[in-house]
């Protein structure tokens, strides 16, 4: 197997304007975006990414090839150990996100949301204890966050590549501004809606007569049925067939010519931050409402499916000072369906952006996931008078 070097990858604004978004192409959505339509319009919310692509050819466990890495998302900016209000709520549980008992019981997210490989989740919620201890931050124990979807379709999986430094390098690497997307950080090998996948965010501000609130989202995009695919409204998968995940023919392999597969499985972590002044409660029924944004694209929840989503909120500060009764602010929850709508909304474009911004992989075995093809999508939009001319 001829190797490739191994990439790091960090949020940069260079990197993170070098693909089109789905606006660019003339994709339609619902809300008005903030700034960077990021998570990162979320003042204090910084990402950071360690993507790792390395070799090619046959899968040799252990060697590669390699196509995975980690993404880190800090709700308040790496050197502030203020605890968030957060809640929690899984669609389909095939997968993992550690700490969601205590986020649970405790209605605290403390410390930064991680998002890797299915099989690297130990190692990463291990690392990030490391790393807060190395930059001094006082704690009797730590629950980290951690959160994961299957990239063995492309990725050496059971090579156990991904390392605590990789999961340093995505923690210093974290800034506000934008965000990488595509294949990169922990969707360095995914696979969304059997086009290429990964990472993908969004925004949506409130008009200032519902609060001016920002809500943000990210996704590690690695689920859902071509067939089903639906994009502002239309029948994309259906339109766009072909370009299904396949091997090649590779000498030495019982693979024999060309094999594409029709499989509906995987899973989408979602990360959703919000200025509002929300209650864990409340941040809850945020999170379950990212379920709406996936179910428009024709996501349902399978059964072999992990749709795990996490919200918090950047309001409150101090709110989890143990030695003094604090005060808080809370949104009526009269006031919180503006929030729930924008939260769909970001959600769907967020799941798209991934889709839009990946590119064409091949990972072991020769196995190719074909990117959406931008052309085609437009093709698409216009035929159902979906297309938006003037932003291309």
């Amino acid at each position: 197997m001829r190797l490739l070097p191994a990439v790091l990858l960090v949020a940069s604004t260079v990197q993170a304007q070098s693909r089109p978004r789905a606006r660019d192409l003339g994709v339609p959505f619902d809300g008005t975006p903030g700034p960077l339509n990021a998570i990162t319009d979320v003042a204090g919310v910084t990402v950071g990414h360690a993507t790792i692509i390395k070799g090619e050819g046959r899968l040799v466990v252990g060697q590669g090839p390699v196509r995975t890495g980690v993404t880190a998302i800090f709700p308040r900016g790496a050197t502030d150990g203020d605890p968030v209000f957060g809640g929690w709520f899984t669609l389909n549980g095939n997968g993992e996100m550690t700490g969601t008992t205590w986020l649970e019981e405790s209605g605290f997210l403390a410390g930064p949301v991680m998002i890797t490989n299915t099989h690297s989740v130990g190692v990463v919620r291990d690392a990030v204890i490391e790393w807060l201890v190395r930059k001094g931050f006082e704690f009797d124990w730590s629950l980290p966050i951690v959160a994961e979807t299957w990239d063995g379709s492309l990725n050496d999986i059971n090579g156990f590549h991904v390392t605590k430094q990789h999961a340093f390098a995505a923690l210093d690497s974290a800034r506000g501004g934008p965000v990488v997307e595509g294949s990169v950080g922990g969707g360095t090998g995914m696979i969304c809606n059997q086009f290429k996948g990964g990472i993908g965010t969004a925004s949506r501000r409130l008009p200032a007569d519902r609060g001016g609130y920002t809500i943000g989202v990210l996704v590690q995009c690695n689920y859902g049925s071509r067939a089903r695919l639906s994009i502002a409204g239309v029948p994309v998968g259906q339109e766009i067939p072909d370009l299904m995940p396949c091997y090649d023919s590779l000498p030495g392999t019982p693979l024999a010519g060309r094999r594409c597969l029709d499989a509906d499985k995987g899973s989408i972590i979602i990360v959703i931050a919000t200025d509002a002044p929300l209650l864990p409660h409340q941040l809850k029924r945020i999170a379950k409402r990212a379920a709406l944004g996936v179910g428009r694209l024709g996501g349902t929840g399978g059964n072999p499916s992990g749709d795990i989503f996490v919200a918090f909120s950047t309001a409150n500060p101090g709110a989890a000072k143990p030695d003094a009764s604090v005060s808080v602010t809370m949104l009526p929850n009269e006031r919180i369906d503006p929030l729930f709508a924008a939260t769909i909304q970001a959600t769907e474009e967020a799941i798209v952006n991934a889709m839009v911004a990946a590119e064409t992989m091949t990972g072991i075995n020769g196995r190719r996931v074909y990117a959406l093809p931008h052309d085609r999508l437009r093709a698409v939009l216009r035929k159902y008078n979906r297309l938006v001319e003037s932003r291309r």
